[in-house]
């Protein structure tokens, strides 16, 4: 009688426990719903115009972005997808940005002498930018460069993100192993069981591999999991969330055509209506997991 009665007690323990952890769970995805929506709401007119064709919503929650979190994102740029993190990580959070080797930068036909130059101070230049745009509630801002990785930041991030920034570094990994000294990078950054996420520009499989290197900005599915279930990750997780059937490319094309670039229908309306009509590229949302 007496097993019995301590049997059902700590079932009942467990099933409260759970209910609690549940209920744990679902208060700190609806308060980290509600800081989401506060940092997206927060954009300028002109970032906010794009949500429909970059999902950053779906997109962060896809890859389990929390606030507090520590996470890199990799090429930030003047900072599309920055200045939503510096506020949804808020005051706990810090955010990373990663920036391409200059050799790398080297091989592109806009990068003056000047250009380069400046590459040299990237770090600092970047991090007091971040810290200068006068996001409220900011988390913290620290950089680094590609292939240059402080082993003081060895294990301190949650999670990288590779937003449209794979190709180039695909593209330019014949003498220089850019690619995997990146994914390397990443896998060092991490904690165990830290998350990667990809958002690149997708080419179809039966596509020509030559078109598909990175030179037109697409890359396939299969090489972009290879490349990191090679280096010490797992893919967990595969989404349509940023996927665009209607764009589809020919071996003549490049993802420079769409927008926002479209670089090839300047002089031409209808082609401008066109591919406007198409809309940004098809693309790739993958997850991988530090093993």
């Amino acid at each position: 009688m007496n097993r019995t009665i301590v049997l059902i007690a700590a079932l009942l323990l467990g099933a409260c426990q759970t209910a609690s952890t549940v209920s744990e769970q679902a208060s700190r995805n609806a308060a980290a719903n509600a800081a989401l929506m506060s940092a997206l709401d927060a954009q300028a007119d002109e970032v906010r115009a794009r949500y429909t064709q970059r999902h950053p919503k779906e997109t962060l929650q896809f890859f389990g972005i929390q606030p507090g979190m520590t996470v890199a994102e990799v090429l930030p740029g003047g900072g599309w997808y920055s200045k939503i993190l510096l506020q949804y990580l808020g005051a706990g959070g810090t955010l990373l940005g990663a920036d391409y080797p200059i050799s790398l930068y080297s091989n592109f036909g806009f990068m003056t002498p000047e250009r380069l130059k400046a590459k040299e101070t990237w770090i600092a230049d970047w991090s007091q930018g971040a810290r200068e745009w006068g996001v409220e509630n900011s988390a913290a801002v620290g950089a680094f460069v590609l292939g240059d990785l402080p082993e003081s930041m060895h294990g301190s991030a949650d999670a990288v993100l590779f937003v449209r920034a794979l190709h180039n570094l695909a593209r330019f990994s014949v003498n220089v192993d850019y690619l995997g000294q990146a994914i390397a990078d990443a896998h060092a950054l991490l904690k165990p069981g830290g998350i990667v996420g990809v958002v690149q520009h997708h080419g179809a499989e039966d596509m020509p591999d030559e078109w598909a290197s990175g030179k037109n900005g697409y890359l396939k599915k299969s090489f972009v999991v290879a490349q990191f279930q090679s280096n010490g990750f797992e893919l967990v997780g595969d989404s349509d969330i940023n996927a665009n059937p209607k764009d589809q490319p020919t071996s003549s094309d490049f993802v420079w055509r769409l927008p926002p670039s479209l670089n090839t229908s300047g002089d031409n309306p209808e082609l401008k209506e066109q591919l406007t009509a198409i809309g940004e590229s098809n693309r790739m949302t993958l997850k991988f997991r530090k093993l």
